[in-house]
């Protein structure tokens, strides 16, 4: 078991950084949970037997999450009345007052529901990922064999679909789903390529299939309810995902890329790429991963060339591991290039571009 004040902690510092991310309600609501729980309440009732690393696992949004979908599923009329959906005006005090009551009296459920780690499928990643796509598009000229891994739902397998709007620069697409952010520097180069996507393939330990509504409510209970935003593009998202068919396999992603790789067709460039994935994997995998993409391209040839494309932690890179940005990385092989295109937050809401 967990030393207490480990656990209040941990709330008030996933606290911050949703206030930093642009969610108010899901800071001051994780700060009700760090009160209650020192206060011996129903959060203390509920997480004091906590085995792992609460920050790493995510505590605070396994908890705000099981409200979240109360909310969206209508288990809990009450406190989705009081919600910012519902209320532009919401009061915290009102909230807590029916929230505390909720999770004492429902509090196998949300013992249920907190085993699983949250999943949010943040599509605005693919902003930060759109440059190495196009780079790659307008390199190599051939068509694309897509492999994502941790993909979720799958969402980002359709970025090429999606529309971008980075305030000074814009790309137009024929769906109604819009990723925009704050960019700052150089504005993406080839905005006018057209990618040619031969296949889509994407793997995820715990798949999640948005065209089973349950499944869909769980991955969008996940998303901070005062962040419309985002939800909204969520919704968008889902709903071209299911008309496009996206399909996640549900698969061990060492075990899978092994198989895709060994795979891999002649005449077609392969891509495999991930989004805030490497943070999750044991060290020994994470090192097996990347072992198996270098592998894969030493065995490049200009005839079935190789690109890794990633948007991940700085500290994967060898930065410091204190540093919250994340980074945009490209390496593409028989040629060996190595490019980095940006810098963000995890949420993407703003970009420091480096490359155009």
């Amino acid at each position: 078991m967990l030393e207490d004040t480990r656990i209040p902690d941990h709330f008030v510092e996933q606290a911050g950084w949703c206030e930093d991310l642009g969610s108010p309600f899901t800071a001051a609501l994780l700060r009700r949970f760090a009160e209650d729980f020192d206060a011996g309440g129903p959060t203390h009732d509920l997480c004091k037997d906590w085995s792992g690393s609460p920050r790493k696992d995510a505590l605070g949004l396994r908890i705000a999450g099981a409200l979240h979908h109360a909310v969206l599923t209508g288990d809990a009329p009450d406190l989705a009345a009081t919600y910012p959906a519902a209320r532009y005006d919401w009061s915290m005090d009102d909230i807590w007052a029916i929230a505390s009551a909720w999770l004492s009296a429902h509090m196998e459920h949300v013992r249920s529901f907190i085993k699983s780690p949250p999943q949010t499928n943040e599509t605005r990643r693919c902003i930060a990922l759109l440059p190495g796509f196009l780079h790659l598009a307008d390199k190599y000229r051939m068509p694309m064999n897509l492999l994502e891994l941790g993909a979720s739902a799958g969402l980002n397998q359709n970025w090429d679909r999606y529309a971008y709007d980075g305030g000074t620069w814009q790309r137009v697409s024929t769906s109604n789903v819009t990723i925009s952010t704050h960019w700052r520097g150089p504005e993406p180069a080839h905005l006018d390529t057209a990618p040619v996507i031969a296949s889509r393939a994407a793997c995820d330990l715990n798949p999640i299939d948005v065209s089973d509504e349950a499944a869909y409510l769980r991955l969008k209970s996940y998303v901070w309810p005062d962040q419309t935003e985002r939800l909204s593009r969520l919704d968008a998202a889902a709903a071209l995902a299911r008309r496009t068919g996206v399909h996640v396999d549900q698969a061990d992603a060492a075990d899978w890329l092994a198989r895709m790789l060994s795979e891999r067709p002649q005449g077609e460039l392969t891509v495999i790429y991930h989004s805030v994935f490497l943070v999750y994997p044991p060290r020994d995998v994470i090192a097996q991963i990347m072992q198996m993409i270098e592998q894969a391209g030493a065995g490049a040839s200009a005839n079935a060339p190789v690109a890794w494309l990633c948007f991940e932690p700085e500290s994967l890179f060898g930065g410091s591991r204190a540093s919250p940005r994340m980074q945009t990385r490209l390496k593409t092989w028989p040629d060996g290039e190595n490019l980095l295109f940006n810098e963000s937050n995890g949420h993407v809401t703003e970009v420091d571009s480096l490359l155009g």
